[in-house]
This record gives C-alpha cells, sequence and structure tokens, in this order.
C-alpha cells in the first residue's frame, strides 16, 4: 500500500473489523503504546467505534524499563484523551529469567492486557501488528529451524488463554495486511504524533536485527518481499491445519482413557508419530519440545521392551510409560521418607507416630497429603481407633493386606498392580499401621481383619496434596 493507497486503509480497517464483530455491540479495546503503529490503531480504531457506537478503550503497559517509561504513560494517558476514549494502565515489574528480557516483557505485557480486558468487560482487543511485522515472525521463526506452526506466522484473530491469562478474549490483528509505509504514510497526513522507544534501536534483540539490518537488504534486493513472506505464512497456516486434522484423527485411533496406547503408536510412521505426540502435548499445555529430544523419547518409548518403566524428562513433567500406555506426570519434589521397596538398597524408616482424637482429617505434610477419618456404614471401631498408637510410612516392601472375607491376604505390590497403579505412583502412597497390624494402604484401601459394621464405625481416605 502505497502513499496514495493509505487513504483507503480506513476502509480496509473497517471491513476487517466488520468480519471480526460479526454486528455484536460490545466494547472493543486496543494496546497502546504511544507507538507508530499502536498511534495509527487509536486514530482507526477510534473513527471507526464513534460511527458504529462501540464504546472503545485502550490499554497501556507500564513496564518501567525505559527512565522515558512515566512520560510515555502521560502522552498516551494524553492522547486518549484528546479523543475521548476510556484509558486504562497497568504497571508491571520485569524481572530477568532465562527467556530474556524481550521474552520476559512480552510474557508480562500480554498477562497485563488479559487483565485489563477483564477488568473491563471487552472481549475483543486489537493490537497493531502489521505486514512488515509479519515478515520478522516468518524469518525469525525460520532462523529458529521452526516447524509449520511457527512459519505459519501470526493469525487474523486467536485466543490465547495461557499469553494472556484470560479464556474469554479474542486477540485480532486488523492491520496485519497493511505495510509499515502505509501507516507511517497515514500518520503523515492526519499529523498524528507518537513516541519512540529508544530500545527499538538496540540490535541485541533479535527482532531489532532483522528490522534494522536484514530487512532493509531484503527490501532493496527483493522489493515487496513482505507480501511473499505473508503468502507463503499463509501456506503454512493451511499445511498446518491439516497436520492438526491427522493428528486429531490419529489421536482418536491411538487414545485409551485419555492416556496413549503405544502399541498402536507402532504401527504409524514416524512421521505421523512425531506430529500426534506434539499435538497431544500441545493439548496438556506442555511446551513444545524440540525435534532432537522428540526423537529420543520416541525411540525409548517404541522400541524397549514391554515391560519397562521408561521415564523420559521433560523440562515441564516427566513423561512415562505404563502397561504400554504413555502418561504426562508433574514433576513433584520428593517427600521426606520417599523410597522405592523394590530397590535393593539399605531402608531407613521414617514412619510419623500419631493418635487419633475425632478430627475429620490429619495433615501430613512430610507424606504430601491428608488422611481423612469418615463416618461409614463399615470402618473402624472409632473408640478403638482411638485408642491405637498409629503411624504412617512409605511402604517398606513386604506389607500384605486383606480387602474382604472372601479374597486372600496378597501383598501390597499385588494390589497395586491389581488395580493398575503406576510404580511411581506407589512410592508416594503411605500406610497407616497400628504397631504391626497394617490397617490401611492408599490407593487400595482397609484391611478386612479389623473392620467392623454399624454407627461410629470409622473409614479412612487418603487425599494427596498434588495428585501425580
Amino acid at each position: 500500500m502505497s502513499r496514495s493507497q493509505a487513504g483507503v486503509l480506513p476502509a480496509t480497517f473497517a471491513c476487517a473489523l466488520d468480519a471480526l464483530r460479526d454486528g455484536s455491540t460490545a466494547p472493543l479495546a486496543l494496546a497502546f503504546s504511544g507507538g507508530l503503529d499502536s498511534t495509527v490503531l487509536l486514530h482507526l480504531a477510534h473513527a471507526y467505534a464513534s460511527a458504529h457506537d462501540v464504546p472503545l478503550f485502550a490499554f497501556h503497559v507500564h513496564h518501567g524499563i525505559s527512565p522515558n517509561a512515566d512520560d510515555w504513560l502521560a502522552h498516551c494517558r494524553a492522547q486518549c484523551e484528546a479523543l475521548g476514549v476510556r484509558f486504562d494502565a497497568r504497571k508491571v515489574s520485569l524481572q530477568k529469567n532465562k527467556s530474556g528480557v524481550e521474552a520476559a516483557a512480552r510474557k508480562l505485557r500480554y498477562a497485563a492486557l488479559g487483565a485489563l480486558c477483564a477488568e473491563h468487560g471487552v472481549t475483543l482487543m486489537l493490537t497493531a501488528h502489521h505486514l512488515d511485522d509479519q515478515a520478522e515472525t516468518v524469518l525469525l521463526q525460520l532462523l529458529r529451524g521452526s516447524g509449520m506452526a511457527g512459519l505459519s506466522g501470526m493469525d487474523a484473530a486467536n485466543s490465547a488463554p495461557d499469553l494472556l491469562a484470560n479464556a474469554d478474549l479474542v486477540m485480532a490483528r486488523p492491520l496485519l495486511p497493511v505495510s509499515r509505509q502505509a501507516l507511517e504514510d497515514y500518520a503523515a497526513e492526519h499529523a498524528l504524533g507518537w513516541i519512540e522507544d529508544e530500545s527499538n534501536l538496540d540490535v541485541r534483540y533479535a527482532r531489532n536485527a532483522l528490522r534494522l539490518q536484514v530487512m532493509p537488504a531484503l527490501a532493496a534486493a527483493f522489493p515487496g518481499f513482505q507480501e511473499r513472506f505473508a503468502r507463503s505464512a499463509a501456506h503454512a497456516q493451511s499445511a498446518q491445519r491439516l497436520l492438526v486434522e491427522l493428528a486429531e484423527q490419529d489421536l482418536r485411533a491411538v487414545e485409551v482413557d485419555a492416556f496413549i496406547d503405544v502399541a498402536r503408536l507402532r504401527g504409524m510412521s514416524l512421521e505421523r508419530v512425531r506430529n500426534l505426540l506434539r499435538h497431544w502435548f500441545g493439548l496438556q499445555n506442555v511446551r513444545m519440545p524440540s525435534s532432537a529430544w522428540l526423537d529420543e523419547m520416541v525411540t525409548q518409548l517404541l522400541e524397549a521392551r514391554p515391560g519397562a518403566q521408561i521415564l523420559v524428562t521433560h523440562p515441564d513433567c516427566h513423561i512415562r510409560r505404563h502397561r504400554d500406555r504413555l502418561h504426562i506426570v508433574p514433576k513433584l519434589d520428593d517427600l521426606a521418607g520417599m523410597r522405592d521397596p523394590d530397590d535393593e538398597g539399605i531402608i531407613v524408616r521414617h514412619a510419623q507416630r500419631f493418635r487419633w482424637q475425632g478430627e475429620a482429617a490429619l495433615h501430613f505434610p512430610d507424606y504430601g497429603g491428608t488422611v481423612h477419618f469418615e463416618q461409614a456404614g463399615r470402618g473402624f471401631d472409632g473408640a478403638w481407633l482411638r485408642e491405637q498408637d498409629l503411624q504412617i510410612d512409605f511402604r517398606v516392601g513386604g506389607e500384605r493386606l486383606k480387602l474382604a472375607h472372601n479374597r486372600p491376604t496378597r501383598s501390597l505390590k499385588y494390589h497395586y498392580q491389581a488395580v493398575n497403579v503406576p510404580a511411581w505412583e506407589r512410592t508416594r502412597l503411605p500406610v497407616v499401621s497400628a504397631g504391626k497390624r497394617l490397617l490401611y494402604a492408599a490407593g487400595i484401601g482397609m484391611d478386612y481383619h479389623h473392620l467392623v459394621d454399624g454407627e461410629g464405625s470409622i473409614s479412612l481416605r487418603w487425599q494427596a496434596d498434588l495428585a501425580p
């Protein structure tokens, strides 16, 4: 869109917004930094909202990184007051992390915008991303070696509940087909003023390096490359949609009780397995792993002997295989006295003694949960239970339990296998005893030998603080 074409920008913007709103009278919001792009967006959105009698908000995020941040906030507020646009801002405190300042600021900014939208009842928020931003995104993802999802660039509109911390909010980019040059031309025609963020000149940031050093060279050698990058992104989006459809079909074929059946995976090509697992991770809110990590995981999971207890560590979780099914398991801290009773090493007891005095529940932090004492038609005699010196412990191996008069006494290991409790969960399930008499095993039940019927009977139930 050239300078002469900048005059059609309001019509282009209005057409995009009409399609997004679909006749809704709900309020609109825009992310307003005060820079060129968002200033043009504010001007266009104000004209549109006035013409359609739609409430409009402008939200600003104050990062506090620049010494000019307070001046920028004042500038944005004044711009909105001049137009009669409702303005609100949120200050955030930036803390450096492994992902760097740029990524940390982005995460805080979007979370703050999501919170502002929720606070003001806004479900559609506009951002000023444009054609050059799309080209930068595609090129940056290409340099990172991304797959189809990354090369798809930005969508015209999408929801991002994890990023925005707002499940009801749609983030739209009505300027995505518009070049930065067209925005500059529009701003010049309407004598708009904006602020310049000095950090945009710092080429230590990847996007700035592309914008200031690489993109001008591309523009000189390949004029109009931005539109071609956008077309490639559209092709990638189409291919990604097909990959998602295939993954959904494959998931229906291999998913059993919310777990992945490894035997069924073995009948697929490696490409389909990788595609399926990436989709599954996304559904489980697990960060997308690298190709090398995914290949290593697939090799371990598919090629290990059937009975092997496979553990693959992901930055966010553990991937385990149990009875030929895949489980995503959260990473949990070890508890005091935890041990594997099937390990042949030395076992040191860490039992905690206690007395029950009629409480409805007793919390045991060292064991990661709470024992509930509940009135029941069948359980331990309450008066008898009060007299016992009780202890809670993790199993040490060799414990045996009888669940009913017509069932044999079996080892806890047998019971856990019978009810399909994976080995890694067993190490976090405690037992309750009275002296040498085992009364209760979490995940299995109470021992029949000590149960009575009638009023005043107490049943035991274990509730983990965080279920594995």
